[in-house]
């Protein structure tokens, strides 16, 4: 059984139904849709779909803790695999079916992610090494020669994500579980509101599953990358980012090290 989950937040409904329809090609038993939004303007989703549970959230407690409003329940409902994704994403017939059938096939991966472009066809560099604070905070402090060649190690280019590989950090826009790495490991962090989740879940799953990126398997992703439009988000993003350093550690932290040694093997 597969299960879905999209967190709203005045989201577009051309777009919403856009990446429902996506997601209807393939035979899904239920999609959670969870609605952050101040308003249940986007209820009438429900009416269109027979196998939408939508559910208004306006006290708006966060990304990853919305998402666990339908993971608990999925935890009880004995399912094979669970997909969390924005509503941004938009993907051909046989994608989804490409990634039940790799999960399928590895009974070790505990999170799969396709590869992932831009609605032009251009990459999106979304594998990542689990990242230390000049990872996500040196753009603003090296020169750009500096950065861009650091950068593209941690987004792991130089296969040009042309190859099955480990990634031990995969993009929130599109994580597709193994409902039984998420009852050994856990749901997500809801200490982040919102952007650190992926990081934090992904590491955590890496540690007793492997995480993977499946480029068969193709998805388009818009990406509002909201955090670099609006001042608020920033400071947003730069908090959440904060707080995952004090979970993990800035400096010390030798999972981070023991996983990006084992990523960088199927560099």
């Amino acid at each position: 059984m597969l299960t879905v989950s999209i967190v709203l937040f005045k989201t577009d409904i051309t777009q919403l139904i856009r990446c429902i329809n996506c997601i209807n090609q393939f035979n899904i038993n239920l999609i959670f849709v969870i609605d952050n939004s101040p308003t249940n303007e986007l209820k009438k989703i429900a009416s269109i779909y027979s196998n939408i549970h939508y559910i208004f959230n306006p006290s708006n407690p966060g990304y990853g803790a919305a998402h666990n409003i339908a993971l608990r329940q999925v935890l009880k409902m004995n399912g094979n695999y669970h997909l969390a994704l924005n509503s941004d994403v938009y993907f051909k017939v046989g994608t989804i079916d490409a990634l039940v059938n790799y999960m399928n096939a590895n009974s070790d991966v505990g999170l799969v992610s396709p590869k992932v472009l831009f609605p032009s066809g251009e990459i999106q560099y979304l594998c990542k090494l689990v990242p230390t604070p000049i990872d996500l905070f040196g753009r603003v402090v090296f020169p750009k020669k500096i950065w861009s060649k650091r950068n593209f190690k941690f987004q792991m280019q130089s296969t040009n994500y042309s190859k099955e590989m480990f990634v031990p950090y995969l993009s929130g826009c599109f994580m597709f579980f193994r409902v039984e790495s998420l009852l050994e490991c856990g749901l997500f962090d809801e200490r982040f509101f919102m952007y650190p989740e992926d990081i934090d879940l992904s590491r955590r799953i890496a540690v007793k599953y492997r995480t993977m990126f499946y480029p068969k398997a193709v998805i388009y992703h818009e990406y509002g990358g909201e955090s670099k439009k609006s001042f608020t988000m920033f400071i947003v993003h730069a908090v959440n980012i904060i707080k995952y350093f004090n979970k993990w550690g800035w400096i010390f932290d030798l999972e981070r090290r023991r996983l990006n040694s084992l990523a960088s093997l199927d560099l």
